[in-house]
């Protein structure tokens, strides 16, 4: 899943907010020098990503997607999953999407120190643009393919997968709430078994 989604299945709990938010940063054992409710979210983080890539649902998606951009599939669907997540926010939470991004770009910019580099030099140019809100078109979701090109250097031609978006719509969406469905309970199930590990 893609920021929005690890994000929403967080919690309540700002810290384990910012600990799913930075995980991906985070190799290995580095956890550990996290305060606890961070070590949680990138925890859960993990157990999210492990439960995405390996769920007959979401291969469904990449499969349609492999022909033409092999291993790139997989975060494709990630951010298709986010543009449906952010359409249809109103099913997910009672909090506006609006107020719930300013939430946690605040959230962010209250915990700047404890980032990592990586995410400190991103962070201006996410709030700048509003990514997290962008999510919600299809415009949003193809400037989100297009930057995730440039940083393969145009080898990965996601640029061009807004076009898949477009004509399997339905079904892409469609796999998107079920799955959802499933990773809300799987994530809440997994989080309060981290918390009392």
């Amino acid at each position: 899943m893609n920021f929005l989604a690890h994000i929403y299945l967080s919690g309540n709990n700002e810290a384990i907010t910012i600990g799913n938010f930075i995980a991906d940063g985070i190799r290995g054992k580095k956890y550990l020098k996290y305060p606890k409710d961070i070590q949680t979210g990138i925890l859960l983080h993990r157990q999210i990503d492990t439960f995405t890539d390996a769920h007959k649902t979401v291969r469904l998606s990449t499969k349609r997607l492999h022909k033409n951009y092999g291993h790139y599939s997989g975060v494709i669907v990630d951010i298709l999953y986010d543009h449906f997540l952010a359409k249809n926010w109103s099913s997910y939470s009672n909090i506006p999407l609006d107020n719930y991004i300013d939430n946690f770009y605040n959230s962010l910019q209250d915990n700047f120190e404890i980032l990592p580099t990586r995410i400190q030099k991103m962070m201006p140019y996410m709030i700048a643009d509003n990514w997290l809100l962008s999510y919600a078109s299809i415009e949003g979701i193809k400037k989100v393919l297009e930057g995730m090109n440039r940083r393969t250097q145009n080898r990965s031609q996601m640029n061009l997968a807004v076009n898949e978006l477009q004509e399997f719509y339905k079904e892409f969406e469609n796999e998107f709430t079920l799955f959802f469905n499933e990773l809300i309970s799987f994530s809440a199930k997994k989080l309060k078994e981290i918390e009392n590990r």
